[in-house]
């Protein structure tokens, strides 16, 4: 875990490396915006309380939601607020643009913000902009930053080129994030090399639905062998038929030890 400058940095960073000090499980919540409702017939405080106490360090979720949602469920549980949006509707579905401020989250409660950045959008000089802008704001504020970093658009030949996923690692490193999460790269070693050149933790985009529990513990496992501090996994947790067993599952993976990994890699 990164140590910071001031006392309300440390602290809420501490808050957000719930079980240990090393690793992280964040499950986004924020796909409504851009893809529409996660869930059908179930309201999503009660996918919440699913996730909280069940090894998940923290939620990613837009300001608006807050409304709904019980603030019992952050006592074992974190709350990082998403600052950007865009739709698949939209001309340029991948122009992301902020929607709400560090400010904004500090009096909700937040432990953290995030912010997503498409590298190689045609909208990406802004994107960068906007993050530099959120860092300004979380050094003013104390508050930890988590950047989503995507090489994604018309100037990206493939998202998953190792060289390209470390370029945009690097960028949200250099202008102040204190997590990055990023795609893997397909390939435990070329994961590795790009973990070892970033200066901030990396935790790795849980991707596609995967078709199995012991899938989602293989890829958990490669993640965690490739240097990343965890991972950042949205549909394989809340699209599971029972998301709060799929957590601790997830959970058992991360905070199992290096000779545990090596155990569930073995057996998967």
């Amino acid at each position: 875990m990164l140590h910071n400058d001031t006392f309300a940095r440390r602290l809420r960073l501490q808050r957000l490396y719930h079980a240990d000090d090393e690793h992280l499980f964040i499950v986004p919540l924020d796909h409504s915006i851009t893809n529409g409702p996660i869930i059908a017939g179930a309201k999503l405080d009660t996918l919440v309380g699913q996730l909280t106490g069940n090894g998940v360090d923290a939620v990613v979720l837009h300001k608006g939601c807050l409304r709904h949602i019980q603030p019992r469920w952050f006592a074992d549980t974190s709350l990082i607020v998403h600052l950007s949006a865009s739709t698949t509707h939209a001309p340029d579905p991948d122009a992301k643009y902020l929607v709400a401020s560090v400010e904004e989250a500090v009096r909700l409660g937040a432990d953290g913000v995030s912010v997503h950045v498409n590298v190689g959008s045609d909208d990406e000089m802004r994107q960068i902009g906007d993050l530099a802008t959120v860092a300004e704001a979380c050094d003013r504020w104390s508050v930890p930053l988590l950047a989503m970093m995507y090489p994604r658009g018309p100037k990206i030949e493939d998202p998953k080129d190792p060289l390209v996923v470390a370029h945009a690692v690097s960028i949200a490193a250099d202008l102040g994030a204190d997590v990055v999460k990023t795609v893997y790269t397909g390939s435990v070693a070329e994961m590795a090399q790009v973990t070892r050149d970033c200066a901030v933790p990396i935790i790795a985009a849980g991707g596609a639905r995967m078709a199995s529990g012991q899938e989602v513990t293989s890829y958990v496992c490669d993640v965690l062998r490739a240097g990343a501090v965890g991972v950042a996994m949205g549909r394989n947790i809340f699209e599971a038929t029972d998301p709060g067993a799929m957590a601790r599952r997830v959970a058992g993976v991360l905070h199992s030890g290096p000779a545990g990994i090596s155990e569930l890699a073995a057996a998967g």
